[in-house]
């Protein structure tokens, strides 16, 4: 693979990989939107989890995450704005139909110590 999944210029390895293996925490709200979107493309559903904040953990199973992952072709994240706890994007997909997606989101995220989580999104 040329570059992550995130769309940086980095590769996987040198990108994303080290948030979903644990080896470093994402610095930015940014940084961990991106990681999350490598996370939904390689099926690291256990990662989605762990970094969604504890106040709406509850409402994502593990198991609805790994099966929307896996129905998915993931094919490109376009991030459109980002300030320090929010992040505006665009995750480009093909769904299980084959009909290609876009799934437009604003999210929040909340740093709580050293640690960016994902709290929750509007979708437009």
């Amino acid at each position: 693979m040329t570059h992550c999944y995130c769309g940086s210029h980095l590769t996987f390895d040198k990108c994303c990989a080290p948030y979903l293996n644990g080896t470093a925490k994402p610095a930015t709200a940014e940084a961990l939107m991106r990681s999350r979107y490598a996370a939904f493309a390689t099926n690291n559903a256990k990662y989605l989890v762990a970094t969604t904040h504890f106040s709406t953990r509850k409402h994502h199973k593990l198991e609805d995450i790994q099966d929307w992952a896996l129905s998915n072709q993931w094919i490109k994240l376009l991030v459109v704005n980002a300030t320090v706890n929010t992040v505006t994007f665009k995750a480009f997909y093909i769904d299980s139909e084959g009909q290609s997606q876009v799934h437009h989101e604003h999210s929040i995220f909340k740093l709580e110590e050293g640690n960016w989580f994902y709290v929750d999104g509007d979708f437009y």
